[in-house]
């Protein structure tokens, strides 16, 4: 008997089909075969792995999908290897980890092995575990460690965030619930599989209910849109940048590609944005091409989503909605205080779907919790009901002329200007005013903008937010793997 739910529901579905890749079409059985498998690979002679962390190196595929099944089926807890970071950061990883197991495919074998090596790991790759026998394996405990997923947040050395196999199934069931996820549905994965974001909104919701996964290697705005136009999917998810690298797409495609671009979209039933504000400019563009109102949802690695626009009712431009279901928010003062409605306050987290701990920080950990409530850290503002996102308190929330403003909102009017195509907002810091409001500018193709025009635009449109004085540079933004902009270092700014 499958001690495991997500695997266990996936004898139910047997031969559905779940997941397809470059290499081809693969069954619910297909996926349990292999993942059994590559289980006995892993475990070797030993019965259980017992929480042995166990780090991957996989692109998005079958063959990722089935390691991280095998992983859990042995007992192990799943470390999902950034394929975008440097060889440093992979060695940070494995040693904080102390993964006792490294697995890659053949392409990276060269890279993991000696990384594996030097840390004491044993080295598989996917081939040769694939050809293991299946043989018994452990029962699995709800209650056990599942997964570290590894989150730097904004300051410190990243920690690898654990979560629980009980923690995993709350925060599948509640977007189950939530998005109205049946074993009818399509998706295109082109996300990549070291966030939740991909690994379970993505992929382990299709599996728990019994839907097909589409998977990319990596996003491709023509291929994404090629799937689209098919007509075959009934969902998809991404983060904004793909949303406008995909209208960007759009807006230079022939009249005949378009419209089929866009019936594709319009054959969807829905279409979600996450891990970023949303520009109201992006929705309300992808709403005339797609004719979707993107549902923008927050959440995190430690929580999985914790807010969500509805699925059937109006969806707010600016707004990530309301709790998910089973899912408690507060916002609260810098004394843990409840915020009235209307007032900004710190977003806390309570439920099943929180995680266990940071991976051997358990003063991190601690500090993480208020009378067990999860602190995200984010500031936001409930508005008739629902949760408008301000911005990380450490970051996003200045502190300017005794006022406190969101980068967030300075960016969002900031795009306002015919000139912008992308801005990042940071405070720099300042004797007179605290935080020096200051603007770093990415123009649209073609657009010329001088840093007195600018000044003067923004002096005047950021009146409104307490802005007592914007400096900007017009500058190319540094932008991470998947092309989102990230926060520029202050240096760089000037």
């Amino acid at each position: 008997m499958e001690s495991l739910p997500l695997v266990a529901r996936a004898r139910g579905h047997g031969p559905r089909r779940a997941l397809v890749d470059a290499a081809g079409t693969y069954s619910y059985d297909d996926l349990l075969e292999a993942s059994a498998r590559i289980a006995a690979a892993l475990l070797g002679h030993r019965s259980d792995l017992e929480e042995a962390r166990v780090a991957y190196f996989i692109p998005p595929s079958f063959d990722h999908i089935a390691v991280q099944w095998a992983i859990w089926r042995a007992g192990g807890i799943a470390v999902p290897l950034a394929l975008s970071h440097p060889r440093a950061e992979l060695e940070y990883v494995l040693r904080d980890a102390e993964a006792t197991i490294v697995v890659a495919d053949g392409d990276s074998a060269s890279m993991l092995e000696p990384l594996a090596a030097s840390g004491g790991a044993r080295f598989l790759i996917t081939k040769d575990a694939l050809a293991a026998s299946p043989g018994p394996l452990p029962a699995v405990a709800p209650p056990r460690r599942a997964m570290m997923v590894y989150t730097s947040g904004t300051t410190g050395k990243p920690k690898g965030v654990v979560t629980t196999h009980e923690n995993l199934q709350a925060q599948i069931t509640t977007l189950i619930e939530a998005w109205g996820w049946t074993a009818d549905d399509r998706i295109l994965l082109v996300l990549p599989l070291h966030h939740v974001h991909g690994i379970v909104n993505v992929v382990c919701c299709a599996l728990w209910a019994g839907a097909t996964c589409v998977i990319l290697p990596k996003f491709d705005a023509a291929e994404t849109w090629a799937r689209i136009a098919s007509g075959e999917l009934t969902l998809f998810m991404a983060v904004p940048t793909i949303y406008s690298r995909l209208i960007a797409a759009w807006e230079a495609a022939d009249p005949d590609l378009r419209a089929a671009m866009s019936a594709g979209c319009r054959a969807m039933r829905l279409m979600v944005s996450g891990s970023a504000a949303l520009p109201v400019q992006t929705l309300e563009r992808w709403r005339e091409i797609g004719g979707h109102t993107l549902l923008e949802r927050y959440g995190m690695t430690e929580i999985g989503m914790a807010l969500s626009n509805p699925l059937h009712d109006e969806r707010r431009p600016g707004s990530v909605g309301m709790p998910l279901p089973d899912v408690e928010v507060r916002l609260v003062d810098e004394q843990g205080k409840t915020v009235v409605p209307g007032s900004p306050g710190e977003i806390e987290v309570r439920g099943a779907n929180v995680f266990l701990e940071y991976w051997r920080r358990p003063d991190a950990t601690r500090d993480a919790f208020r009378d067990g409530w999860f602190r995200t850290g984010d500031t936001a503002v409930l508005e008739e009901g629902r949760y408008r996102i301000l911005g990380r308190s450490s970051v996003d929330i200045l502190k300017t002329g005794g006022f406190k403003v969101s980068a967030l909102e300075i960016e969002e009017e900031l795009r306002t200007h015919p000139a912008v195509g992308e801005c990042a907002v940071v405070g720099i810091p300042d004797l007179e005013w605290g935080d020096k409001v200051s603007v770093a500018i990415e123009l649209r193709p073609g657009a010329s903008l001088s840093l007195e025009e600018m000044q003067a635009w923004a002096r005047e449109r950021l009146a409104p937010y307490k802005v007592p004085r914007a400096l900007c540079c017009v500058a190319a933004l540094p932008r991470n793997a998947m092309g989102k902009v990230v926060k520029p270092e202050v240096a760089k700014l000037f």
